[in-house]
């Protein structure tokens, strides 16, 4: 019996219902149907696998999370329940970073981004951005290619942490041992004067005490990150093996997401690792001394250099794949002379014999476009993630390239005052060499010229361009040397190779790696300019690189004029 005043709650097991032995089987809207009133089905969603009545099949239509759900209609919607595919349970427990009440149950392919329902509200909206509930796309993240590529780097690059480890121990090992070389000179230089010189004799060794603390402050250091960073990755294989194993697909997924990020953040972290100073000892006795003792103020001089990271202890580089970049519209085999990366997934190439500029997708090894020039292209380079800047040197012209939704669409160009050959832009300058007349010039991204080095000591035939924060590296087929320049244009060393040197490629460590277009063979040069090793060899007359930092990758092309097999692919080298 209903109490007076209050409604009867309704009470509904189903959203079929017979209407009696002479109807139907009806079906009801199944999101109306679980807090009521009950409503006739007018449509179906298949992705979500539930029948809709007409007001919630139009809201199901502009919402911006099932806007892209596959609907139908009633005439043509399943006229009986259908059994719901089981799926993971939205048992979601990984709260948002920028939202800590919410929990993360989307994803964003564009942006490569775990979101909770804020993010995708106001950053990440199904106009600008393609974002999937996770549980619709996490069923088959178990023992995936993902699973295997997320394992296989947090591999390499623990194995990379301990290697940086153990190149800095050895550095420092060095450095003690140059410590005892130079105290025992200062002992066997100190027996030859009186005990007055006590007091100068303490002040050279506190000096070198000094650089020993630097050092073993610079270990522990590299110690103690290395150690964090091996813990992390660990923790974080453990989770991915785990989840894995138990097929929890949604932690699985977002962990591996993570852990993509660490991977990359670490990388950069133990790149920088790398760069830690470890400095000698020198010394330098004073051979005035014997005479001078009253004017001195010092037993010596203390000196030190930075070790540099032995290039022979570096691992070598190994063919990973290679990308096909002929297509059917190709009038010619390829030649690759200038390469660049718009984005980690697109490589934008300059095919010569072709008159093109090619956008290849990575990870699909394929070519997703291809734009004619009325001449021959020579070198490209990224201005932005939508821009690239291309040589033409037969028109005098470098010119500018907007790159929007796998297409390519012509932007202004800018005349420069010779044959331009190589490009680089770095920030808000582009740096161009020029095969005729020989020299290298600074611009400002908008053409205005602000510094050309001109001077047949230093370039003959400047061919590539490849820039750092504080360097420029010139190579030149003729002198067959490579050149760093500071960005005052002031030389700052100079390599002499066995054979020309073509394209170059600048890494975040600080070194430098070149085609050695006569050696068949790609080198790396250390950050000094006083070595080079060979990182690649048994590679057809290769014409440029390019470095990635992200992917740890370096990508090669070949210009043998007659080994297409070569020539039609780029290769993708990795430590």
């Amino acid at each position: 019996m209903a109490v007076q005043g209050k409604k009867a709650t309704k009470q509904f097991s189903s959203s079929t219902t017979s209407m009696g032995s002479d109807e139907d089987l009806k079906v009801y809207c199944q999101p109306c149907d679980r807090d009521g009133p009950r409503l006739p089905a007018h449509g179906y969603c298949t992705n979500c696998s539930e029948h809709l009545c007409e007001t919630c099949f139009t809201v199901h239509k502009r919402h911006t999370l099932s806007r892209h759900h596959t609907l139908q209609d009633k005439s043509s919607m399943p006229q009986t329940l259908s059994p719901v595919t089981p799926r993971q349970p939205d048992n979601f427990t990984k709260p948002c970073p920028k939202h800590n009440m919410e929990m993360i149950k989307f994803y964003c392919h564009d942006h490569e981004a775990l979101l909770c329902s804020v993010c995708v509200t106001l950053d990440h909206t199904a106009a600008s951005c393609k974002v999937n509930y996770i549980p619709d796309i996490s069923d088959k993240v178990t023992d995936s290619k993902d699973y295997q590529d997320i394992l296989k780097d947090i591999n390499d690059m623990t194995e990379r942490s301990s290697k940086t480890l153990q190149d800095i121990k050895k550095r420092n090992d060095e450095s003690n041992k140059s410590l005892s070389n130079a105290l025992t000179d200062i002992k066997k230089f100190r027996t030859k004067i009186n005990q007055r010189l006590d007091e100068l004799e303490s002040i050279v060794k506190e000096a070198a005490q000094v650089i020993q603390k630097d050092n073993s402050k610079a270990l522990m250091k590299v110690e103690t990150v290395c150690g964090d960073v091996q813990i992390s990755l660990k923790s974080s294989m453990d989770a991915v093996k785990h989840f894995n194993t138990s097929k929890q697909a949604n932690d699985l997924f977002m962990e591996l997401k993570q852990a993509k990020q660490m991977i990359k953040d670490y990388k950069q972290n133990v790149t920088l690792l790398s760069e830690t100073e470890v400095k000698e000892y020198n010394f330098e006795p004073n051979e005035a001394i014997s005479n001078l003792l009253d004017k001195e103020k010092s037993i010596g001089t203390l000196s030190s250099k930075t070790l540099q990271p032995d290039l022979k202890s570096r691992p070598k580089l190994h063919l990973l794949d290679k990308i096909c970049i002929k297509t059917s519209r190709d009038t010619d085999h390829c030649c690759i002379r200038g390469m660049t990366l718009l984005t980690s997934d697109l490589l934008i190439v300059t095919d010569w014999f072709n008159n093109a500029i090619k956008m290849i997708d990575i990870n699909r090894k394929s070519v997703l476009a291809q734009q004619s020039f009325a001449s021959q292209p020579t070198d490209v380079t990224s201005v932005s993630q939508n821009e690239v800047a291309v040589t033409l040197p037969s028109n005098y012209t470098v010119q500018f390239i907007n790159i929007s939704q796998n297409n390519f669409r012509n932007k202004h160009t800018v005349k420069v005052d010779g044959k331009c050959s190589g490009i680089r832009c770095h920030k808000d300058k582009m740096v161009v060499s020029f095969l005729h007349p020989p020299k290298v010039q600074i611009h400002l991204i908008n053409g205005t010229l602000l510094q050309t080095i001109q001077d047949e000591h230093i370039f003959k035939t400047p061919r590539y361009i490849a820039t750092s924060d504080n360097f420029i590296y010139v190579s030149d087929t003729e002198m067959k040397t490579v050149t760093k320049l500071n960005w005052q244009c002031e030389v700052k060393g100079k390599y002499v190779c066995s054979g020309q040197p073509y394209g170059l490629a600048t890494s975040e460590d600080g070194s430098l790696y070149f085609c050695n277009f006569d050696s068949n063979a790609i080198e790396e040069l250390s950050e000094d300019f006083t070595e080079g090793e060979i990182v690649v060899k048994d590679i057809q007359k290769p014409q440029n690189v390019f470095w990635s930092a992200e992917r740890c990758t370096l990508y090669v092309s070949s210009s043998s004029g007659n080994d297409t097999n070569e020539d039609n692919f780029i290769k993708m080298f990795r430590k």
